[in-house]
């Protein structure tokens, strides 16, 4: 019985973190990716961005916005600062743009949280495509260009841009694992839309069709992944826009970086359970599989799986059998690279290769973090901002 619980939880977090991956490289080495329809005319598109409290970046946003490779004429940037204390409104206002750009600024002086601002400014959007990205990142030239692009296909509804991290040689060793997370992660997402459909967006940067913009329930808490599956659930597909990137500054520590993986766990947990449906593999075919196999066991099953995996193999290392042996001893050597990956963090000592199991440890035990904190109902739309590096 201990050895079948071994091997179960072992292939579950195996299966998560390695094993979906293999299978997708796989598919796609089967069914590659066709060719894009050149665009002929651009779209109207209104550039969405709402920020709070972000003076200190909402001047060097909008001079990334005016340097967009984009027509004109065609680019519409809307700024929605609800809430906002600071200096967030006054700076924007003031910033002197071009006669030919067109800017416009909403405040209210409420915070509702994120989901509550876009909600309320969505009825001024008058273009047919609208791109979401959040104040503190920097787009490529090319990101507007490369989104749009996947509209010539009726059948995207949504297109998601990539997200990556700035990370400076000077960077404490917390940097790496954030990074190698996100590159991962865009390579799940880039081979997911190969073969179906990307499993949701980040908000750094992602576009959906205008019209099919729903107003979700207003307690969600990671409202970019849900929104754009509510555009799949409309028999649209989410495209993925690899050339069409948000750069965005690593948390200042993993004391940071663990209160993001607290909130989106807890609101990774609420989507999976809100959007359940999206199992039915009679409805949603293959998208099914990529849903449960890319967020809902990264969610649920492959945490819950460590500890079973760490006690069950305790157990069977004192049969005495040298193969349990030795994979006790390296699951040691894996959690104790994990604890000096965090005496050294603390200690400001730069040792990347040991941030990586840290991370990967941190961001399961924030899984358990998160489900306590809805089980509480302690997790608000009120996100606590967290505190990144410097400018990049």
């Amino acid at each position: 019985m201990l050895e079948w619980v071994f091997a179960v939880n072992v292939f579950l977090v195996l299966y998560t973190y390695l094993g979906y991956g293999l299978v997708l490289f796989l598919l796609n080495k089967l069914y590659p990716a066709k060719s894009l329809t050149s665009v002929v005319d651009y779209p109207a598109v209104t550039l969405l961005v709402a920020a709070y409290n972000e003076e200190d970046w909402i001047e060097q946003k909008i001079e990334n916005c005016l340097a967009l490779d984009y027509p004109r004429d065609k680019l519409r940037l809307l700024l929605v600062t609800d809430g906002s204390t600071d200096l967030t409104t006054q700076k924007a206002k003031s910033f002197l743009v071009p006669k030919d750009f067109s800017i416009q600024i909403m405040f209210n002086p409420k915070r509702l949280g994120k989901l509550a601002a876009v909600d309320r400014v969505m009825p001024w959007v008058e273009t047919p495509i609208v791109v979401f990205s959040d104040a503190n990142t920097t787009l490529n030239p090319q990101a507007i260009q490369n989104l749009v692009k996947y509209y010539a296909d009726p059948k995207v509804g949504a297109v998601a841009g990539e997200k990556r991290i700035h990370i400076a040689d000077k960077d404490e060793a917390s940097s790496a694992g954030e990074g190698l997370y996100w590159k991962y992660e865009s390579l799940l997402k880039r081979w997911d839309a190969q073969l179906g459909s990307v499993v949701g967006a980040a908000g750094e940067l992602f576009s959906i069709r205008t019209q099919l913009y729903e107003r979700i329930p207003a307690d969600t808490l990671i409202e970019d992944f849900y929104l754009t599956l509510t555009v799949l659930r409309k028999g649209y597909r989410i495209a993925y826009a690899e050339d069409a990137y948000a750069i965005e500054n690593s948390s200042a520590s993993v004391g940071e970086e663990l209160k993001r993986k607290i909130r989106i766990s807890a609101g990774g947990l609420q989507a999976s359970w809100r959007l359940r449906d999206l199992l039915n593999p009679w409805r949603y075919g293959v998208f099914s599989w990529q849903f449960f196999s890319h967020k809902v066991m990264r969610w649920t099953l492959a945490p819950l799986a460590l500890p079973f995996v760490f006690l069950s193999n305790t157990a069977l290392a004192w049969t005495g059998s040298i193969f349990y042996v030795l994979l006790f001893i390296l699951q040691l050597v894996f959690y104790l690279l994990a604890l000096l990956g965090w005496v050294f963090e603390r200690k400001k000592i730069k040792v990347k290769i040991l941030f990586i199991p840290y991370y990967f440890c941190m961001m399961n035990y924030a899984v358990f973090l998160g489900l306590l904190r809805l089980i509480k109902g302690e997790q608000t739309v009120l996100w606590e901002k967290v505190e990144r590096k410097g400018t990049q």
